[in-house]
């Protein structure tokens, strides 16, 4: 068992935490905003006829596809569809479908295997990163590339991974505009940063709270519909800040399998910690679901958490939710005295991956 710091010990935060992860998440506000200013001064690609959009990426550049394509899905007319992986699908192609290739470096094999193979099929293409390959190979074939400038690890560039996208929907008028809901999701996140940020107290901080019930065990995080792609970053940023095991899960889909696996094993239920993102904008059925779902990991011994959060918007409520997740995750290693910035499993593996 590993016995919690105090996670009050702000100046033990700084040693812990040297390349400033903590900076790249009270960052975020801003980068959303410069996100999306930088887009603005970038051209559009020829779209028009467009009828299908595919967006390739994997791990942090794929999770702000996934906020997009979620909360774009009650206003596109257009399906998207995420890939992630090396092959499109079959019907990817011609110039009907834009193929959106996401990748932080710009090197991301998956994404440059994606971005080949939508050029072969003539697919409107484009690139968003801060360079690499995937850029050469879009100024090489006269197709537009998004750069953006960011030198902290891809899981921190979230920001420019969904606020780049939220910009060309806009403006492709793919989506209505977005620019007066942004400016208020911005302002949102600058004032709850201030209700979760590491000098509040354990007593009033609600995310240092959260990392306290999550030690030493394996955490499970659980949300439903524009809220689901944000459970998927709660548990990356739990394994890549905090080095823990995490898992995610869907509503209403864990209603039909899930609820049947808390019968064993019993010492694994027992130090798990189930978290809730639950909202006023779900579904009326499954705000009950959700409601019922607490219930039952509560009465089989789950540790349980169940968050709501106050937000007009939509979009303010999704990314008020990644904020705390950001934060849960931070303290988290923080309590386990790990340094969030490096992530050498990941590395190590793409090394192996090479030979």
């Amino acid at each position: 068992m590993h016995s919690m710091i105090n996670l009050d010990d702000f100046d033990l935060f700084k040693e812990i935490d040297p390349e400033d992860m903590l900076g790249e998440i009270q960052g975020l506000p801003d980068q959303l905003r410069l996100a999306w200013d930088t887009a603005n001064k970038n051209s559009l690609p020829e779209a028009k006829d467009v009828k299908n959009i595919v967006i390739a990426g994997m791990g942090g550049s794929a999770i702000g596809a996934d906020i997009l394509a979620s909360y774009a899905a009650s206003l596109s007319k257009i399906p998207i569809t995420i890939i992630r992986g090396y092959d499109l699908p079959a019907w990817v192609q011609g110039k009907d479908v834009l193929v959106i290739c996401s990748s932080h470096s710009g090197n991301t094999e998956e994404t440059i295997s994606a971005y080949r193979e939508a050029f072969s099929r003539q697919c409107t293409v484009m690139v968003v990163s801060t360079g690499g390959v995937l850029n050469e190979l879009a100024n090489s074939h006269s197709n537009i590339a998004w750069q953006f400038n960011h030198k902290g690890q891809p899981r921190s560039a979230v920001g420019f991974s969904f606020g780049m996208l939220l910009n060309l929907f806009s403006r492709l008028e793919i989506i209505p505009d977005q620019t007066d809901k942004l400016m208020a999701t911005i302002s949102d996140m600058e004032a709850y940063i201030k209700e979760i940020d590491a000098p509040v107290p354990v007593c009033d901080n609600l995310a240092k709270r959260m990392a306290g019930q999550a030690i030493n065990r394996n955490t499970i995080i659980l949300g439903a519909e524009h809220l689901e792609p944000i459970a998927r970053r709660w548990k990356t940023q739990i394994n890549e800040l905090a080095k823990c095991w995490a898992q995610f899960e869907f509503l209403p889909e864990a209603n039909h399998n899930s609820l049947a696996g808390l019968v064993y094993p019993e010492e694994g239920l027992q130090n798990s910690y189930a978290i809730f993102l639950d909202s006023n904008n779900y579904h009326v059925r499954n705000q009950k679901r959700m409601e019922l779902t607490y219930s039952e990991f509560m009465v089989s011994g789950l540790c349980t958490d169940k968050v709501k959060l106050k937000a007009d918007l939509k979009l303010s409520e999704t990314w008020k939710m990644l904020l705390l997740g950001d934060y849960v995750s931070y303290y988290l290693a923080m309590g386990y005295e790990i340094d969030p910035t490096p992530i050498e499993a990941l590395l190590n593996f793409k090394e192996s991956m090479k030979s």
